[in-house]
C-alpha cells in the first residue's frame, strides 16, 4: 500500500539517480557561436520530509482531525522529487516535474473522531493514509540575457491525484477518499552562479483561488497552494550541479464539495510540510 509504494520511490530514485550518473560523460567546450540552441536537463532530489502542521475534516458535524497530535505525523519520512527541462533559446523554458507524496501512520485515538457519516471510537486502533502526488507542466521566460544569472517568470499546471483513507485496524470502519483535479499556478525562478560553478537560487509555484474553476473545482471552494524553495550548490563534472534545498509546501481547500463524495459536500484541508533534500543536476549538451 502507501508504505510499499514509499520503498519503491527509495529505490527507484536511487536508481535514477545512478541513471543519471551514467549519463554524464565528457563534454568538450563550446564557443559561444557552437552552442546549440537547445538543452536539456534531468534533476533528482532525495531527502527528509517533515509535517509542520496537518488538519482535514469531512461533513460539516465531522471532526476537525489533526493528523500531527493525533494521527501519527509527527515524525520525519522520505521525500524524494523528479523534474526534466527543456530549454530553447536561453530564455525559454518548458519544465514537467513529478512529485510523490505518501504518508501511512497508525495511532490509538485519544478521542472520538468522526468522519462524514463514520464514527471512530475513542481507543480504538485507525491506519491513516493519505496520498496526495502531483505532476507538473511548467513554463518560464527568462527575462535576464546572462549566462550567470536568471530571473524567469511563468505559469503551471498542476494535475493532482489524492487519497485519503480511514481504516480501523480491526476491519470494522473504512471511509476512502479519492480526488483528481486541475490547478493553475504562477511561477517564478532566479538563480546567480559564481564563475567556479558555486550557485544559489530559488524557486516558488503559487496560488490563492476563491472561485470555482481557478480552484481546481467546479465548487465554490476556497483553495491556495505555495510551493517554494531556496537552494545553494556547486558543479559537477561538465555541465552537471550538486545542490542541497530547502522547500516549504503548503495548500489545501476550505468549502462546498461534491455532495455524492460526502454526506452534505463539506470538506476542509490543510497541510503544511518541510523538506530538507540533497539533489543532482544534469545538463545535455
Amino acid at each position: 500500500m502507501l508504505r510499499a509504494q514509499t520503498i519503491r520511490f527509495a529505490f527507484g530514485s536511487l536508481g535514477f539517480l545512478a541513471l543519471l550518473c551514467l549519463w554524464v560523460g565528457p563534454v568538450s567546450a563550446q564557443s559561444e557561436d557552437e552552442r546549440p540552441w537547445y538543452r536539456i536537463s534531468a534533476q533528482a532530489e532525495l531527502g527528509a520530509l517533515a509535517v509542520l502542521s496537518h488538519k482535514v475534516q469531512f461533513g460539516s458535524d465531522g471532526t476537525y482531525f489533526n493528523y500531527v497530535r493525533y494521527g501519527g505525523q509527527d515524525n520525519l519520512y522520505f521525500f524524494s522529487r523528479f523534474s526534466a527541462e527543456l530549454k530553447i533559446a536561453e530564455r525559454h523554458s518548458v519544465v514537467f516535474l513529478y512529485q510523490p507524496l505518501a504518508l501511512e501512520t497508525r495511532s490509538q485515538l485519544e478521542r472520538d473522531l468522526r468522519v462524514d457519516e463514520a464514527r471512530f471510537a475513542e481507543g480504538s486502533g485507525v491506519t491513516f493514509r493519505y496520498g496526495f502526488p502531483f505532476y507538473r507542466v511548467s513554463y518560464l521566460y527568462d527575462v535576464l540575457s546572462d549566462e550567470r544569472r536568471e530571473l524567469a517568470f511563468g505559469v503551471s499546471a498542476q494535475i493532482r491525484n489524492a487519497t485519503i483513507e480511514f481504516e480501523e485496524i480491526n476491519g470494522s470502519r473504512f471511509k476512502s477518499y479519492r480526488d483528481i483535479g486541475f490547478v493553475p499556478l504562477l511561477k517564478a525562478r532566479g538563480s546567480y552562479t559564481w564563475p567556479k560553478g558555486e550557485f544559489v537560487g530559488f524557486e516558488i509555484d503559487g496560488i490563492y483561488a476563491p472561485i470555482r474553476g481557478a480552484n481546481g473545482s467546479d465548487n465554490e471552494i476556497t483553495g491556495a497552494l505555495l510551493d517554494a524553495s531556496i537552494r545553494a550548490g556547486v558543479a559537477w563534472l561538465d555541465r552537471s550541479r550538486l545542490f542541497v534545498n530547502l522547500r516549504y509546501i503548503t495548500g489545501g481547500s476550505t468549502g462546498q464539495g461534491d455532495p455524492e463524495a460526502f454526506s452534505d459536500g463539506y470538506a476542509k484541508n490543510w497541510l503544511h510540510i518541510m523538506t530538507l533534500s540533497l539533489g543532482a543536476e544534469i545538463a545535455r549538451p
